[in-house]
């Protein structure tokens, strides 16, 4: 038995380790979505840059699937990828667009925080997965301090932004989950580029209805912000986050979110120019200290 099992450890580790440098990468790249996101939603209409993006990455991912020859997903699969699609390509997008007119993106970015912690449970609900009692303990600490630094900032100055960021959180953990769970049988790169394609008659018609009526008037700025989260916040990011939670756990690669804001507000206050106050610092550190915990026990 001892025999039969040595040769697969190497495999293991080497998966999981993978799996943690695709989810890193993956994390990098998001952490751009909200600044740029913000940046976009000061000229577009949040509707018309939640149904843009998916409508580029679609074609994109069209091209891809076309040019490399993947099989067509079998008909069980459809379900979870609309999941994903409604998730990850109109869900979260949509949702932060929308709380960004109410919100600045460093305060929105705290809100990640939460990611981990509803990746996770989802990645018990639908990946099957059952971390240690001490992985939940530091998952919920970090989200209550979270939701706690929200508290202290006032929810009466603009609560739908803050609702539909924790609208967008949960919608993102269950697309997140059921694309790691499909990336272990479809692929990685394969799961987002399908789920891309499933909803793109859809956000194309869309993009139509919702086009500015000048395009002209539209800085340089925002069609680069509009060509980073449909080129890398709406497909590049989730090749390697996929493939990263499909190797290394949902739950366990999962916990690398809580770099997103580390990342988001350094974004956001080089780029954007927003005021970084020291509590929200200081909470987002707090939390990835929480996290970093939680990773221990995570399986």
């Amino acid at each position: 038995m001892k025999a039969a099992l040595e040769p697969n450890t190497p495999t293991l580790a080497a998966n999981s380790a993978s799996g943690w440098l695709n989810g890193f990468i993956g994390v990098l790249i998001f952490s751009g979505s909200l600044p740029a996101t913000r940046f976009a939603v000061q000229e577009l209409d949040p509707t018309f840059l939640t149904v843009a993006r998916a409508s580029i990455a679609g074609l994109l991912a069209l091209c891809l699937l076309l040019a490399s020859g993947e099989r067509r997903p079998t008909r069980q699969q459809l379900l979870p990828l609309a999941v994903v699609a409604l998730g990850v390509v109109l869900g979260f997008p949509l949702l932060t667009a929308l709380a960004l007119q109410y919100v600045t993106s460093a305060h929105s970015i705290v809100f990640l925080g939460l990611l981990p912690l509803a990746t996770a449970l989802f990645g018990v609900v639908r990946g099957g997965e059952r971390p240690a009692a001490a992985f939940w303990a530091f998952s919920i600490l970090g989200s209550l301090l979270v939701v706690g630094f929200a508290l202290s900032q006032g929810l009466t100055a603009s609560p739908q932004g803050d609702l539909l960021m924790l609208l967008a959180i949960v919608v993102c953990g269950l697309g997140y989950a059921e694309g790691a769970k499909l990336s272990r049988a479809l692929g990685g790169w394969q799961v987002i580029c399908w789920a891309l394609v499933l909803s793109l008659p859809i956000m194309a018609i869309a993009t139509l209805m919702y086009l500015p009526p000048s395009l002209t008037t539209i800085s340089l700025p925002t069609w680069l912000s509009l060509g980073y989260v449909s080129l890398f916040s709406m497909l590049i990011g989730f090749v390697f986050w996929y493939r990263g939670l499909a190797q290394g756990g949902i739950a366990a690669v999962g916990q690398l979110q809580l770099l997103q804001p580390f990342f988001g507000l350094a974004l956001a206050a080089g780029l954007l120019h927003e005021e970084v106050s020291p509590a929200m610092l200081g909470v987002t550190l707090a939390v990835i200290l929480c996290v970093a915990g939680a990773r221990r026990f995570a399986r």
